[in-house]
Order: C-alpha cells, then structure tokens, then sequence
C-alpha cells in the first residue's frame, strides 16, 4: 500500500476493510447496527467510557447498535492496523428471525447491558474473517450472494458464541410498532412522560411497559437517566463542554439534579472532568 495513503475502507454490502498507514489513528464510532469486529493486524482498543478492550492480531469483538464508542487504531512495529467489520442491519436480522426454529429459541436470557463484548477465539469466528481476508489483499469485490452469506455466517457465529446475542441481535418490535429504544435513543433529551412515549412508539402505557423490559433490565425512567448521563459523559471528556451547556444539552432541566445522577452513576462529580 501507498504509505503517503492515510486510510484505505472498502465497503461491500456490510462488510467494511480498513488499514491504516498511520502508526496511530483516533476514530468515534456510532452506528445504528450491531457490528461485529475482527483484527487481521496491528492493535485496537475499544473504550466505552472508563471500561475498554484490547484486540489483538485474530482476536474478535462485538458492538451493539446505537452506542458510542471510542477506538484506537494502531501499528505493532512494522504491522498496520487492519480490521474487518460486519454490520448487520435490521432487516437481515428479522429475516434471520422468521427463518429460525423458535422452539430451539434459549428461554428466560438474562439482556445484558454491557456495550462491546470480545468475542472468544472459535473456529467459526476464524473460518468466517479468514475467508474475507484475501478480498481484503486483492482489492477484489465479493459478490453480493457472497456478502448476505457472510453476513449469515456472522450471526451464527455470534449465537454459537453465547445465548446472550439472542435477546440482544432479535430486539426489534412487531413492524407496525415504532422501535422503541430507536425512538428512545433518537429522543432522550426530551422533555417526554412514559405516556407520551408509549403513544409516539403507538402502544398503550401497559404494552410500552411490557415491551420495554424485553430489551432492557432498566426501567424506562432509568434508562433515560443512564442514557442522558453517558452522552454527558461523553461531551464532558471528549468534547470538554461547560457543565451548565451539557446539563442542558442531554435533558436534565435542574443542574444540581444533574450532578447528584452523573456522581451516583460514576463515583465522581462531573466538575473532574471538566
């Protein structure tokens, strides 16, 4: 590769390549689907506020939809960094669903509220990123069947990794529904009662309720406060706005509210980080 080239991304259908010249890059990554992510070469650390994972040449991690994530992309010696992504939108995933045996569907999985996972090193993970890596050295375009099976591949992958993907890759609503933590996360910094909520997401109160704890542990209330917090986390470390504008910004109406819920949540008061 031309080393005066910064970044090099071929994007085909979901599946991203990517490598860097550059010993070290700094990116933010937020995206509305889950991605899976697999390191060919160099180093990668996810960070998600004050937690973080290291990859490794072979090692494999996965990110959750509609979440922002800090990364580091960096060479190891004379290796650059290059990784391969799957995203997997929504669509694919309901397909996936109607396609599957339901009664072989795990019963009563605990929804995890973590955001990355690395993923164990297994075969199928390896099979599936080894046979995307000569697209990756010759440029070549995978054709479209290639790409959706992949992709397939991918979900299996990850479901054979653990049952926990189950709840967390399958959390979409009936399609006349409006998604509900698409609508959430879209809206958070609202002024908006759970009624009104549920009207917008067309569900009554009851149904809103009921629906909302197949994808979270948390109340919808707490949600939004941990919601609110995590972006004002993010404006306050990486952006280093003033605590006045980013209370504002994410929906806390009262500013000492504000810093009760962000020490509470995080054991320090948001002016460290100021």
């Amino acid at each position: 590769m031309d080393q005066t080239e910064k970044l090099r991304t071929l994007a085909y259908s979901g599946i991203f390549l990517s490598c860097f010249s550059d010993y070290s890059e700094k990116c933010i990554h937020a995206t509305p689907d889950h991605t899976l992510v697999y390191l060919y070469s160099g180093e990668q650390i996810i960070q998600d506020r004050d937690k973080q994972i290291i990859l490794k040449a072979g090692e494999c991690a996965f990110i959750r939809r509609d979440h922002r994530v800090l990364m580091y992309k960096n060479s190891v010696g004379e290796e650059l960094y290059k990784g391969i992504s799957l995203t997997f939108k929504r669509s694919i995933l309901r397909e996936f669903f109607n396609n599957l045996n339901k009664s072989e569907i795990p019963k009563n999985v605990s929804i995890s509220e973590n955001i990355i996972f690395k993923i164990e090193t297994r075969p199928d993970i390896n099979s599936l990123f080894q046979s995307l890596i000569p697209y990756f050295d010759s440029n070549i375009k995978p054709t479209e069947k290639v790409t959706y099976l992949k992709l397939l591949e991918g979900i299996y992958a990850l479901l054979n990794s653990s049952e926990i993907f189950y709840p967390i890759l399958f959390d979409f609503t009936e399609p006349w529904k409006v998604d509900i933590l698409e609508f959430m996360n879209e809206n958070y910094m609202d002024e908006l009662t759970m009624e009104q909520i549920a009207s917008y997401t067309g569900r009554s109160l009851a149904t809103f309720k009921r629906d909302f704890s197949k994808v979270s542990n948390l109340t919808p209330q707490k949600w939004l406060i941990k919601k609110r917090l995590e972006v004002a986390y993010y404006k306050l470390k990486q952006e280093t706005k003033k605590i006045q504008d980013v209370c504002i910004e994410v929906g806390f109406k009262n500013p000492s509210h504000f810093s009760t819920a962000f020490k509470k949540e995080y054991g320090f008061s948001p002016t460290e980080l100021s």
